[in-house]
């Protein structure tokens, strides 16, 4: 049983690493709240960084920076029409799915710990 739970920790820490890009990007309250905005407006197209700088009221610049650091970590992809560019959120990036199991396979590992059996008689 402690060599499974070794090697889960292993893993899970292998998966940790791999999605610290995204789990940096979406750290940043200002990037939450892009995030939120985006999530407010999914099924719409995207958002041009007027539309989010509107609806935030953080500068045009400072969107464009924070949506450069969420598209880099594949949480955000950009759709172009032209000269117009839109934002929204990737539902199909396989980094929020990464996220995703990667705090599911802690918490199951969690539920494994000695300590949180005894807690949650």
């Amino acid at each position: 049983m402690e060599e499974a739970m070794e090697i889960n920790c292993n893993e899970l820490a292998q998966k940790f690493n791999a999605c610290r890009p995204a789990l940096c990007a979406i750290g940043d309250e200002t990037r939450q709240l892009i995030l939120r905005v985006l999530i407010e407006n999914c099924g719409t197209g995207g958002l041009r960084v007027g539309e989010i700088q509107n609806s935030t009221n953080i500068s045009r610049a400072a969107v464009s920076h924070h949506l450069k650091i969420l598209k880099d970590a594949g949480i955000v992809n950009v759709r172009r029409e032209g000269t117009k560019n839109f934002y929204y959120l990737d539902t199909a990036s396989s980094t929020l799915f990464a996220v995703s199991e990667l705090f599911h396979q802690a918490v199951e590992q969690m539920r494994q710990c000695p300590t949180y059996k005894e807690k949650n008689k």
